[in-house]
């Protein structure tokens, strides 16, 4: 069930908020437990999915971040960067839409592999680098096409002090998994 027509990028061009005390009432505590986890989510899913698990690439170009995407990272929104979607599938089902915005000058050196990740996970990358520190996380509820809200979150990784954007969709077919 290929959900890319579901998620645009407008999606991605809402209001995020910090996760702190007073919105987190809000989320249920099975989804809190998801947007609160700072290890990597490849792992947690790799787990979850008993090792059926796979990303599928559903794009990746060169596009002008949305705005509230470029400020998160201190962009110009005239600016182009390198953008990735993902589906991360478990057990046949897709878990978690990803989106990554990589802007050019963070393709330099070693990062110069983000471009070709293809199927490999992100999170792989992010997760065995040294250098890799993670920002804050910024929570939202989204509406998909049919109108069902889904949470997502979102932070800014550095890797050698070079930042990309991951934002993260949680699907309801997450929580449906014994």
């Amino acid at each position: 069930m290929p959900i890319n027509t579901a998620l645009t990028r407008q999606h991605f061009d809402t209001r995020w908020k910090s996760l702190r005390r007073p919105y987190q009432p809000v989320v249920s505590r099975q989804w809190r437990s998801w947007l609160m986890d700072r290890g990597s989510l490849t792992q947690r899913l790799i787990k979850r999915s008993n090792g059926d698990f796979r990303v599928e690439l559903v794009r990746q170009g060169w596009a002008r971040p949305t705005r509230s995407e470029a400020k998160a990272l201190n962009m110009s929104t005239r600016q182009v960067a390198l953008v990735r979607e993902v589906q991360l599938i478990g057990k046949g089902q897709p878990w978690v839409f990803a989106r990554s915005i990589i802007p050019a000058p963070t393709l330099t050196g070693p990062q110069r592999q983000l471009k070709v990740l293809g199927t490999q996970s992100l999170g792989s990358l992010l997760f065995t680098d040294p250098t890799m520190r993670r920002g804050h996380f910024q929570i939202c509820r989204l509406s998909l096409d049919n109108h069902k809200k889904v949470w997502a979150r979102r932070s800014v990784f550095f890797l050698s002090n070079k930042p990309l954007l991951v934002s993260e969709v949680f699907l309801p077919q997450l929580l449906q998994v014994n």
